[in-house]
């Protein structure tokens, strides 16, 4: 992780635009509902050209926040990992079915959809991004969506892939308890891991004893906290997560999820101002 940048809070060069259509997915009312590719065919259809990649951003608009800012850290990061794509382009019910039932597909498409991954990070790399982030959602409150042993034979390889085409640090994104997972992420080459998703029982001080020497954390605050108009239940937590993340560093303070709507604004903002009170 670079240390020369200013890195809180993050500066977003870009983040996630991503043609449901063109993928396999299907959403309604902005939602996820369900996937579409079903057969080799579907995958073919459903897998758009690497060079597509060059529509999903606006360079001059990028150089302009370049200029602006020529202190700050840049990232992108946007929910195309070969898991979540993966899952996203079958449904999850045909995904996970097929997971054991025809391996051979699975792998056809999570290597299409790291292809796509690959080409879109070495793209935003190009333009400026200084760390990268691989949104793949892979688990839930009682654990990781597959068991480590499945992680290892599906989705391993893939990130290490998407790891070594890229020479920027790569941090990945999850939701959920992957605490079983982090061993196979420090193997595939990220640098950090983002969430530490506390309502699923993920515990910050615990991870970091077990694997700080290895991974930056960065997250934990509950989101909870950020809806309410007392700001004193924002600054427990980042108490919390200052306490156990600070220690031996490699922490960065962060929602666990993302800022998104209906968060009180100012609770936001009081847990940047806070944690730079006193760290």
């Amino acid at each position: 992780m670079p240390t020369q940048y200013d890195v809180l809070p993050f500066l977003h060069l870009f983040f996630e635009m991503y043609l449901r259509a063109e993928t396999g997915r299907y959403n309604q009312g902005g939602m996820f509902v369900n996937g579409v590719v079903d057969t080799l065919e579907d995958l073919e259809k459903y897998t758009p050209p690497l060079n597509y990649v060059e529509q999903f951003f606006d360079q001059n608009h990028i150089q302009e926040v370049r200029k602006t800012y020529p202190d700050h850290c840049l990232i992108f990061g946007t929910h195309i990992g070969p898991l979540t794509a993966g899952y996203m382009a079958m449904g999850f019910e045909n995904f996970f079915t097929r997971l054991v039932k025809d391996p051979a597909f699975i792998h056809r498409l999570l290597a299409a959809r790291t292809e796509w991954c690959i080409a879109m990070y070495q793209k935003a790399s190009s333009l400026g991004a200084d760390v990268l982030i691989l949104g793949d959602d892979s688990g839930h409150g009682g654990g990781p969506m597959i068991s480590p042993k499945m992680w290892q034979e599906f989705i391993t390889p893939y990130h290490r892939q998407i790891v070594d085409a890229l020479d920027v640090p790569v941090i990945w994104h999850s939701d959920g308890n992957v605490e079983s997972l982090l061993p196979m992420a420090i193997e595939a080459g990220f640098v950090g891991f983002h969430g530490v998703d506390p309502t699923a029982g993920m515990n910050l001080a615990d991870i970091k004893q077990a694997f700080g020497q290895d991974m930056v954390f960065i997250g934990n605050v509950d989101t909870r906290v950020l809806f309410s108009h007392n700001l004193e239940p924002v600054r427990r937590e980042v108490d919390r997560c200052i306490n156990q993340g600070k220690p031996g560093g490699g922490y960065m303070i962060a929602s666990c999820n993302s800022i998104y709507e209906g968060m009180n604004p100012d609770a936001v903002a009081e847990m940047f101002r806070y944690e730079g009170e006193v760290v």
